[in-house]
């Protein structure tokens, strides 16, 4: 099987005997060049299938116009809904964007970054995988001079923009809720606690446990990837404590749907005998029986929040705002599966 050659200019210059500058300016619409040739340049172009080296484009102009997002997971709802907003912000500055995806893997992650500077792109906007504690390839961007900006999950230590929720306040909301429900014997199947957002997560749920009061079982602090089988898993790990918890707050919704399966196969009563709050707002916590109660964590606000600290950047409005870190409040969506007192 023989590879087909990629079409170049040289190859269009060739048919028509004319230069490859020539060429290069018809295709770029140059009013040096003739209308006729200009036909004539395209109609060849289209002939022989040319297609444009944009990579190259680019490192002629130092522009891509094109802008890396890099999301642990694309079938959340919470990173679907800003990859959106980013893109409808961006595309209107002229802007498309490069959408690839973690796996929460720090490996993968990694070879994005790689890709992504090889592709020339203007800037990054990125949350971080699970895995990634090394910080050295967000640093190799910063160092080649592109903007970086971080969402949801990013690190202090880069001192870079970066656009979430409290974390930390959303935790005491939580527990602040199911203590109000009656709750005593509350377990937290969280992230792992070398992220932020989940180190956060987790110190909100034991202050807020001290200010009631209430004793921390390290037992009933499990940090897990909050996948949906994570959620199964640590619940029914939990299910085997001789003193078993009274409300299970999971730092994922899909980790939260595992949780609940485990619960109702084991035909344990929610909310009265085991509360369930999850933490996302993902769409499917408002269609399964019973609801899940969750935090809204804003997604269409930090999609356009992050696109915009990119644009700063481009018209170097950074200069004279420094760095930027947005904090939203976040918002407890009370639902069934922890509303002991309607059920």
């Amino acid at each position: 099987m023989t590879n087909k050659k990629r079409t170049t200019i040289k190859d269009i210059a060739n048919v028509l005997k004319i230069s490859t500058a020539a060429v290069s300016k018809a295709l770029h619409d140059d009013s040096r060049i003739s209308t006729e040739t200009k036909e004539a340049v395209k109609k060849v172009a289209k002939e022989l299938n040319y297609q444009p080296n944009h990579l190259a484009s680019a490192l002629r102009k130092g522009k891509s116009n094109l802008v890396g997002v890099i999301v642990p997971k694309t079938n959340s709802n919470f990173f679907s809904s800003v990859i959106q907003n980013i893109e409808e912000v961006l595309n209107k500055e002229g802007y498309n964007i490069i959408i690839t995806q973690s796996n929460e893997s720090y490996t993968k992650e990694c070879n994005t970054i790689d890709t992504l500077l090889f592709t020339q792109v203007d800037g990054i906007i990125a949350s971080m995988a699970n895995e990634t504690i090394d910080l050295s390839y967000y640093e190799k961007i910063k160092s080649k001079g592109i903007p970086l900006i971080l969402f949801d999950r990013g690190e202090n230590d880069l001192n870079v923009d970066y656009i979430g929720i409290d974390d930390y306040h959303s935790s005491h909301i939580i527990v602040e809720h199911l203590i109000e429900q009656g709750c005593q014997r509350i377990a937290h199947i969280g992230g792992y606690k070398h992220t932020r957002i989940f180190n956060n997560r987790i110190r909100g749920y034991i202050d807020a446990l001290k200010k009631y009061n209430l004793p921390l079982d390290k037992e009933l602090l499990i940090e897990s990837n909050l996948t949906l089988q994570d959620g199964r898993k640590k619940m029914m790990q939990l299910l085997t404590l001789q003193k078993r918890p009274d409300a299970v707050y999971v730092a994922g919704d899909y980790a939260a749907l595992g949780a609940l399966q485990v619960l109702q196969e084991n035909h344990i009563n929610i909310p009265n005998d085991i509360a369930l709050v999850g933490f996302g707002n993902e769409p499917f916590t408002a269609m399964v029986t019973p609801t899940i109660t969750s935090i809204e964590q804003h997604s269409n606000e930090i999609g356009k929040q992050a696109a915009n600290a990119f644009l700063a950047y481009t018209r170097g409005d950074f200069v004279k705002q420094k760095l930027n870190k947005t904090i939203l409040d976040a918002a407890l969506i009370v639902r069934d599966s922890s509303n002991i007192k309607d059920s």
